[in-house]
């Protein structure tokens, strides 16, 4: 099978606009946000590491313990391996974080080979580590391997935005989203970005992960 990716603003452009053709609903959401950012990043040990250490943290504390285990040299497998729970914790990781990291680190992912593996085998690989769920998983999909059919049903400003456009009377679990736009694939990481720059501007802040 294929793996259908969005390289460049040129790719999302044109993914844009056949999602527009299948649900026209997009079409006044684009007007109002304008192309959205694609956010990619390099992904790998420590793009996945860095997302473990900011769950459930603001941006700023998240920022400031990346920084000093950055700061410690406690950013790649080696030297958390070599690296005591003390250590890491005297950095700011708590108990659980401390866990996460090392169960990502004893998973040994092949992180070159997911370029290769459909969507859902990804997933499946990453949410094998302890401390990844679903969602992280999809925004690794998303904007490290920049797959091209990806809706975060889980994500609250998904969900929310979606709730507008639809003209949902409530904000839809991810079952029912997930059912009710499945006729978007394989234009759906398009819509992702188009939901939070929308969510975005419905709530006048920025809604976009990492």
């Amino acid at each position: 099978m294929s793996i259908k990716t969005i390289e460049n603003k040129k790719e999302l452009q044109e993914n844009i606009t056949a999602l527009i053709a299948i649900e026209p609903k997009f079409s006044a959401i684009y007007e109002q946000v304008g192309l959205p950012d694609l956010r990619h990043n390099a992904g790998g040990f420590e793009q996945l590491m860095r997302a473990m250490v900011g769950q459930q943290l603001s941006v700023a504390a998240a920022a400031s313990i990346w920084k000093r285990l950055v700061d410690a040299d406690l950013t790649t497998p080696h030297k958390i391996n070599e690296a005591t729970d003390e250590a890491l914790k005297a950095q700011g990781l708590s108990k659980q974080k401390t866990r996460y990291i090392r169960s990502l680190v004893n998973h040994g992912i092949d992180f070159k080979a997911l370029e290769n593996m459909p969507d859902e085998k990804v997933i499946q690989t990453l949410t094998a580590v302890t401390g990844i769920g679903r969602w992280t998983a999809e925004m690794y999909l998303l904007f490290s391997l920049k797959r091209a059919d990806v809706l975060a049903v889980d994500d609250l400003a998904i969900k929310v935005a979606a709730m507008e456009l639809l003209g949902l009377a409530e904000r839809p679990t991810p079952k029912q989203l997930k059912n009710l736009t499945q006729h978007w694939s394989p234009y759906r990481s398009a819509a992702s970005l188009l939901l939070w720059s929308y969510y975005g501007l419905l709530r006048n802040k920025t809604a976009v992960p990492l």
